[in-house]
């Protein structure tokens, strides 16, 4: 037992030396992107790799201000609370349905649903593009906010009702013995319990949303997103590089503590998806 315990111990750290390496390239970026923001144009020019040695805020508030990315950070924050408060209510819905009740073709459904999570997204622009033309979404919050839930709800509700099946069924059942309609077990009794994956999907799909680029491009062609805005501090001949690691920072910075605070809950809610399917 003691060489057990020994090799053991020796495996952790010859496993700790490549992890250890692993985040230091992940942390290198944001370390560059933090330090660059800091600089001037001259002192990034004359000095790209070393530590900032007269730090100023100024290139934050010339992002934040004068490339107009309080504006974009706004429509970010609007489109991914409501595409993400629809997908939570839409996906458990579906997948209190799927898992609970018995309807003609639940499973062909459910496996339709399953199957359009393996087609690309780029696989499904053009006629996206045409539709949402067609229903006059472009340059809308609306028709953004319903993209990105069309796009992300399958993942949704094959997470809810991977979620939902590993619960009793005679929950359900009591609930409908004492006179409760399918609406209010949904709301008093599933959706209780259902918060551990609620959570979950929501903080992914808040990263989702917000880091997206493509779908917003496409439909909002006036108004930016967060995202597409810091793409746009990019020139075409000459970049203002420590301006563009402003925007940058100010983009991920939500996204990180959000991250932070809530990565056991995202752990835990994949692993859920994974195990209780």
């Amino acid at each position: 037992m003691a060489l057990t315990s020994k090799r053991e111990k020796w495996m952790m750290r010859a496993a700790a030396v490549p992890m250890g390496l692993l985040a230091l390239t992940c942390l290198y970026p944001v370390w560059f992107a933090i330090n660059n923001a800091l600089k001037t144009d001259k002192g990034y020019i004359l000095n790209r790799f070393n530590l900032v040695t007269d730090p100023t805020v100024q290139n934050f508030i010339n992002a934040w201000n004068r490339s107009r990315l309080s504006e974009y950070f706004l429509n970010s924050v609007v489109t991914t609370a409501g595409a993400v408060a629809l997908l939570l209510i839409v996906s458990s819905l579906a997948g209190f349905a799927f898992a609970m009740l018995r309807f003609p073709y639940r499973k062909l459904l459910f496996i339709v649903i399953l199957a359009s999570l393996m087609i690309p997204v780029q696989v499904v622009l053009v006629p996206f593009y045409r539709t949402i033309v067609t229903l006059g979404l472009v340059n809308t919050r609306i028709g953004l906010i319903i993209s990105y839930t069309s796009f992300f709800l399958p993942f949704c509700v094959y997470l809810m009702t991977a979620f939902y099946s590993a619960l009793p069924r005679e929950l359900v059942e009591a609930a409908r013995m004492d006179g409760a309609k399918l609406i209010q077990i949904w709301w008093h009794v599933m959706l209780p319990l259902g918060k551990p994956a609620l959570i979950t999907l929501g903080i992914l799909n808040t990263l989702y949303c917000w880091n997206d680029v493509l779908i917003s491009l496409l439909v909002l062609q006036k108004e930016r997103t967060l995202m597409v805005g810091i793409a746009a501090l990019k020139g075409e001949y000459t970049t203002n590089v420590p301006l563009l690691m402003a925007g940058i920072v100010i983009a991920a910075a939500p996204i990180v503590i959000i991250y932070i605070i809530f990565q056991r809950r995202i752990v835990n809610g994949i692993a859920t998806g994974a195990v209780k399917g």
